[in-house]
């Protein structure tokens, strides 16, 4: 392989890598939304979680896409990770990040790997659970049980404490993401800026607003 098709390859990867992140973030935002109506009405949030658990496009169309998403962007993100350090092993060792990048940049595997768990829980708690009342018990719908079932997940103090640390982590991994995403696209101009300071917003005010919503129905037993 040439150097110029090494970097055609790389700049192909680096761009399905940030489309792949700006999808997920699509689908974050649909469901801080959601859980977020769980804080004002419960009937509204029973609403719209049945809506989601119940229609087939959503079920058997995007759900699986969702889950190829994820798995695409993490697995992208360790095979660029492992590239670049390929790449410079001898200035990794005269490297002083902290004085050059943020921890958010130098720990983009930690904290993805880290938020990639949480996920596995987050399935765990929610989708499993929804599949075994669904398909395995055969249970009667019940289109008002999603918000006594949301609330008794954060009764346990370990659990939202858990919940609140990946969140933390997620915030770090979307305000150095958004970024390199941007990049990535070539919205690295006028626009791009304005885009930027969009997506530190979305870094913050949609993880601490997951925190928020967790430590809400915690102290609200």
């Amino acid at each position: 392989m040439t150097k110029s098709s090494m970097l055609k390859s790389s700049i192909a990867k680096k761009v399905a890598m940030a489309l792949s992140g700006l999808f997920l973030i699509m689908f974050l935002a649909l469901h801080f939304f959601i859980n977020l109506t769980s804080v004002f009405s419960a009937d509204t949030f029973n609403a719209m979680s049945h809506f989601m658990g119940y229609n087939p496009i959503i079920q058997f169309v995007m759900q699986p896409i969702l889950v190829a998403g994820v798995v695409f962007h993490f697995v992208m993100g360790i095979v660029l990770e492992r590239k670049n350090q390929k790449a410079r092993p001898i200035a990794y060792a005269k490297y002083d990040g902290a004085a050059n990048a943020s921890w958010a940049s130098r720990n983009m595997i930690i904290s993805g790997l880290v938020v990639l768990a949480f996920l596995g829980l987050h399935m765990y708690d929610f989708w499993c659970h929804e599949m075994v009342y669904k398909y395995v018990e055969g249970n009667a719908i019940d289109e008002t049980r999603y918000f006594h079932e949301l609330v008794a997940k954060f009764e346990s103090p370990i659990r939202t404490g858990l919940y609140s640390i990946a969140f933390l982590l997620l915030s770090l991994h979307l305000w150095h993401g958004f970024t390199s995403s941007l990049q990535s696209i070539g919205f690295d101009n006028k626009i791009g800026k304005s885009l930027h300071k969009i997506g530190y917003a979305f870094a913050i005010i949609v993880p601490f607003g997951f925190i928020f919503i967790a430590l809400f129905h915690h102290f609200n037993q």
